[in-house]
């Protein structure tokens, strides 16, 4: 009967730490495997309390984990780290409410959830201290720090520039600004988006931390609705819908790109970090619901002109309208929707909760 080793643990919001009570151990490798993403099975040949002998043990995990184990053996320890699948605090490690008789805490490593928190802001707040200590050195601006300021700036300036136009040839000739959007404004709005890819790239490769798919589902959305919608039928070009979406865009943006230009240099305003982090709430859907319109009001032009039109087999034929396309993609929008408000949200209460943890 092979023999279990004592394995105490710990955890962090995103690891789990095993320490095996093993002198001069040698894993084998092969065997930590897992099954489902949940159970952990590990045997190794060393000094433990039965002596020198094999010894294994198997843990099946409250949630899923990582496929990816390290671990390290020494001459008193087998140390093995973890990673969550999910971000959270785990009530406890495994499923069965009553622990195996190996298994105990590791209480040179135990944190409680909230000391946990105030870990990761200590070395969050370390990170920012040595960082804005390097910036304040004479002359020091990081290749990357530089880039993303230029970069928020040009946006800034960008969508600043759509916004002020917009709202100055509203004031000036009321309604019939409406019809003529695209024409005044359709140039630059078509630079600000196309330049809007850096982001995605800025995310994949982590030049910023952000989400991936959020981003990418924000610009390609807005850039289908430019390029495809608004830039590639005339029919569209004079309707009101285009002020609507565009303006909205901007709205968002000339708050959003300056609050990361500040961000650049570890620097913050208050009333624009709120106004960042809260305007999103009405702006957002109904953008979304700006662009649902203009979809909408697209699907008869493109059953009529059979643009982009797939077309079908001699045997069949005929063509495949991309109206239903359109049709799909409206069901697509608002899914994103939903993704980049849950997203979106996350990040808002993130940040407030953190500010307000500070202040007490």
């Amino acid at each position: 009967m092979m023999l279990t080793p004592l394995v105490y643990w710990a955890q962090r919001h995103e690891e789990i730490y095993l320490r095996v009570e093993l002198t001069d151990a040698q894993v084998k490798t092969q065997s930590l495997t897992f099954f489902f993403l949940c159970v952990i099975n590990c045997s190794a040949r060393g000094h433990g309390a039965k002596g020198q002998n094999e010894y294994e043990f198997s843990l099946e995990f409250l949630f899923p984990v990582k496929p990816e184990v390290s671990y390290k053996s020494t001459q008193r320890q087998v140390n093995v780290v973890v990673g969550k699948e999910k971000r959270g605090w785990w009530e406890r490690l495994v499923t069965q409410e009553r622990k195996p008789v190996f298994l105990a805490p590791d209480f040179d490593r135990w944190l409680e959830e909230s000391d946990a928190e105030m870990e990761i802001r200590e070395k969050e707040e370390r990170r920012n201290r040595l960082r804005s200590a390097r910036l304040k050195e004479p002359g020091f601006i990081s290749l990357k720090t530089g880039f993303l300021f230029a970069y928020n700036l040009v946006q800034f300036l960008g969508f600043s520039w759509i916004f002020v136009n917009m709202t100055v040839r509203l004031f000036i000739f009321g309604k019939d600004s409406l019809y003529d959007t695209f024409h005044t404004i359709s140039d630059v709005m078509f630079f600000c988006q196309t330049l809007a890819a850096v982001e995605v790239l800025n995310a994949a490769f982590g030049v910023v931390r952000t989400g991936v798919v959020p981003t990418f589902i924000q610009v390609i959305g807005r850039n289908f609705i430019l390029f495809i919608i608004f830039g590639s039928l005339d029919e569209m070009h004079n309707r009101p819908v285009v002020f609507f979406v565009f303006y909205l865009w901007s709205a968002i943006e000339i708050f959003r790109y300056p609050f990361y230009m500040l961000g650049c240099f570890n620097t913050e305003w208050k009333t624009l970090t709120w106004l960042r982090y809260t305007v999103w709430i009405p702006l957002y859907p109904l953008g979304v619901l700006a662009e649902a319109v203009a979809v909408l009001q697209a699907i008869p032009i493109f059953d009529k002109n059979k643009l982009f039109s797939i077309p079908l087999p001699k045997a069949i034929g005929g063509s495949l309208s991309f109206s239903y396309v359109l049709q799909g993609y409206l069901i697509l929008m608002f899914l994103g929707l939903f993704i980049n408000f849950r997203h979106l949200h996350k990040q808002r209460k993130r940040r407030f909760r953190t500010k307000k943890r500070k202040a007490n």
